[in-house]
């Protein structure tokens, strides 16, 4: 029996041991106007999970020297962390941005490059930026994206996301950021029918810019899909960060969008 219980406990602390938390958050204009005091608040967001996607580092302005200075924040904690940035991606309007991954090297490893995607560029204003992380043997690629804003018809360029499978079908692909757009319209069903599900449903995720009968938040526009045979879903959640603020004019300055996270660990 002793026996028994022991082999129990060892394998459950594996399958403990093998979860991974994924958090995406689109950080509004990241770059040099963010205070000291903001960074420290984002780091105590974010850092008790495993890989950061970062959207919309600012391409000019101390976007890079920003997501520096979180990781450098974050490293203060206590934990090993390591991060990547793109360039600024190919947008033709004055949006071009940049995006990052801060991740903990304790826990994971990260392999080859990550690259901003070349071959859909001229059809997606903001190309997202993947990047291939091992995990005890088996691998993940985020794809982290920002999408163009509803107005502009973000439809028009999420319907390509259907093909980026079969551009790699070799890598474990996971689709994560600011899409604009809800999980319920019709754009993603060619990649639900592929075997992806969004890890959030009528959840919403930006917040407004004022306060209406106490409701706080505006649209379902974040989200994380992940290939259900190849990934196991555990839990998932959107922080609800602008409690800590006295005001939303606060919160906002922050960010507009609320961060999402996704633990799960791979089949």
């Amino acid at each position: 029996m002793k026996t028994k219980l022991l082999y129990f406990f060892f394998l459950s602390s594996l399958t403990v041991f093998s979860q991974t938390k994924l958090l995406s958050w689109n950080l509004e204009n990241f770059g040099k106007s963010k205070s000291d005091q903001e960074i420290a608040f984002i780091t105590n967001t974010i850092k008790d999970y495993d890989i950061i996607a970062v959207q919309e580092v600012v391409a000019g302005n101390g976007g890079a020297q920003a997501v520096a200075r979180l990781a450098d924040e974050l490293n203060r904690k206590g934990t090993k962390w390591d991060y990547r940035i793109s360039d600024p991606t190919s947008s033709s309007s004055k949006k071009t941005e940049r995006y990052a991954f801060l991740w903990k090297t304790t826990n994971l490893k990260l392999k080859g490059k990550p690259w901003l995607e070349q071959k859909y560029h001229s059809e997606i204003e903001r190309e997202p930026y993947f990047a291939t992380f091992e995990i005890k043997g088996k691998t993940i690629t985020v794809a982290s994206f920002h999408a163009i804003t509803k107005s502009h018809q973000p439809e028009t360029e999420i319907k390509y996301f259907k093909l980026l499978p079969q551009e790699y079908p070799s890598l474990n692909l996971v689709f994560a950021g600011d899409f604009n757009c809800p999980q319920s319209h019709s754009v993603f069903t060619p990649l639900k029918n592929m075997g992806f599900s969004p890890i959030l449903k009528n959840q919403k995720t930006s917040l407004k810019t004022k306060v209406k009968k106490g409701n706080y938040l505006a649209s379902e526009y974040d989200n994380i899909f992940y290939k259900i045979n190849s990934i196991t879903f555990i839990k998932s959640d959107a922080i609800l960060f602008y409690k800590n603020f006295i005001s939303l004019k606060e919160a906002r300055k922050i960010s507009d969008h609320l961060p999402i996270w996704f633990e799960f660990s791979l089949n």
